[in-house]
């Protein structure tokens, strides 16, 4: 269960998931411009977006969160501006996203189709 309070941050772009935690927390400075030592959830996806890893520090250390579908993809999310490199869910988003729930940033409490 994802907490209700807790900043989600999505990366656009595909990643190589074969990378652990310090590669992933280097993304998340680069790539969302904010450091992994926050209580935010950042979170990843592989070119075939069949896999996804979420990192984020919890009070006893450092955690890396994998899922990969057995079939399907996850949704594919789209930038709202030319220029952004990742999009901010809440925790209800995240975990329609994690379902196969196809979602809309703007609008990511409403429920979309399933992919």
């Amino acid at each position: 269960m994802i907490p209700d309070a807790v900043q989600v941050f999505v990366a656009i772009e595909p990643v190589d998931l074969r990378s652990g935690f310090d590669r992933l927390a280097g993304f998340a400075r680069e790539r969302i411009g904010l450091e992994p030592s926050t209580s935010a959830l950042f979170v990843f996806f592989g070119r075939r977006r069949d896999a996804v890893k979420i990192v984020f520090l919890d009070r006893t250390g450092r955690c890396l969160f994998h899922k990969r579908l057995h079939r399907g993809t996850f949704a594919q999310l789209t930038a709202l501006a030319p220029d952004q490199q990742h999009i901010e869910l809440d925790a209800a988003a995240l975990d329609d996203l994690l379902d196969g729930i196809a979602i809309q940033p703007q609008a990511t409490k409403q429920k979309r189709t399933i992919h």
